[in-house]
């Protein structure tokens, strides 16, 4: 910390691998408004599934990054066919990671940090009962930083982490900050604009059946061909956006599963459904113009509970409930949960259709009392706070 206290400017950048697990969109902006930090977004590739899934997603996450105005940077330079050396290239002051597992290469890898600031946000709530991938991987135990999203999540931390939490700071879920921003107005992302329709998401996961992942949440199988026909049916009331895990398109690919030419056909008809979409990358927006949701997401259990919208979570079998650890819990069950197409049917019926949202209080008040983050600011206001008072020797209120 001493040797960038006196610096002019302290250089910040973000790893970033997929785009709908970026999470620092407003600690980002914070920083880039503030002169004393430069802030710089660096595109790490996706090595899990070979080259030509690594250069398009590279690609298309680099692109998007552009065009919002990001200062973002490509790691890999296919002029040349070399890859960007951040540490000696850069010379980044503090480093933000964006996912704890190894999917990249490996100069971007936290051990490639160790003698620099580093910090980790969680690229999703973490729900489930997986302690030791959220709280004692190599990443949470090694960075400097490791901000969490609620009390609970502290609690687990010094329950199950080697180093014993003292890396921490609760502060809320940055991710989610849009929603708490009262000046913040979204992009209405829906292909029809009628509001007589009311928006339904569809999230399934990728954890597909005997691909040896541990939280099977996957009901995608069960019910890829029922949302269509509950988006045909409905056609004249609902209109559905189809919001696939980023992975789950790559396992459908797998000749295992269906293969490319099926998975693009599947995908094209949401697509071009008059009443359907298909939504991949950020969904911020999607979730601020929506009116309900339908997952199998554990991270969406509760993401989508700053919408105060009506959401429905899929179980392909009751034991899947005890694979959420005690935020997880707490949360479905203030959820509508599905087991089957009558209860979806009278989700979409009942609930969103004819607005009985029974539970909605409970669900706010379980909002307020848990997620919310604290000292009445948003949860990228309180890691900006934290590290302005470290580096420049301001004041800030730690409730920790």
């Amino acid at each position: 910390m001493a040797k960038i206290q006196n610096k002019e400017k302290i250089k910040v950048v973000f790893f970033l691998i997929h785009e709908s697990v970026w999470k620092y969109e407003e600690l980002y902006k914070l920083m880039d408004e503030d002169s004393r930090f430069e802030a710089i977004v660096i595109v790490c590739p996706y090595i899990t599934y070979g080259d030509e899934t690594m250069l398009s997603e590279l690609r298309r996450t680099y692109d998007s990054f552009k065009a919002k105005g990001y200062n973002v940077i490509k790691s890999l330079n296919e002029n040349s066919g070399e890859w960007l050396d951040v540490k000696n290239d850069i010379k980044p002051d503090i480093v933000f990671f964006t996912n704890p597992h190894n999917l990249t290469k490996e100069e971007y890898f936290i051990t490639n940090f160790l003698d620099t600031l580093t910090c980790y946000v969680p690229y999703g709530f973490k729900n489930s009962y997986l302690y030791e991938a959220h709280f004692d991987q190599l990443m949470q135990n090694f960075t400097w930083k490791f901000f969490l999203e609620t009390n609970i999540h502290k609690k687990l931390s010094l329950q199950y982490a080697r180093n014993k939490s003292v890396n921490t700071l609760v502060t809320g879920y940055p991710g989610m900050d849009k929603f708490l921003r009262r000046d913040y107005k979204p992009t209405d992302v829906w292909k029809i604009n009628d509001r007589k329709l009311k928006r339904i998401i569809w999230a399934p996961h990728h954890t597909l059946p005997g691909r040896g992942a541990t939280l099977d949440y996957s009901t995608f199988l069960s019910y890829f061909d029922f949302m269509l026909e509950i988006a045909v049916k409905y056609q004249d009331m609902i209109q559905i956006a189809f919001k696939p895990h980023p992975i789950l398109r790559a396992n459908l690919n797998l000749d295992e599963f269906w293969g490319k030419e099926k998975t693009d056909n599947y995908y094209n008809t949401w697509a071009e459904l008059p009443n359907g979409q298909v939504h991949e990358g950020g969904y911020i927006d999607l979730f601020l113009t929506s009116d309900g949701m339908i997952h199998d997401s554990s991270s969406f259990v509760i993401e989508y509970l700053y919408t105060n919208n009506p959401v429905m979570f899929l179980l392909n079998n009751d034991s899947i409930l005890d694979k959420f650890n005690e935020l997880g819990k707490m949360a479905l069950s203030k959820l509508y949960i599905g087991r089957n197409k009558e209860e979806i049917e009278l989700f979409v019926n009942d609930v969103i259709l004819n607005e009985n949202d029974v539970r909605q209080t409970e669900r706010i008040e379980f909002f307020n009392k848990v997620v919310k983050p604290p000292n009445n600011v948003t949860a990228s206001e309180n890691i900006y706070n934290f590290l302005v008072s470290e580096i420049f020797n301001n004041q800030y209120s730690k409730n920790n």
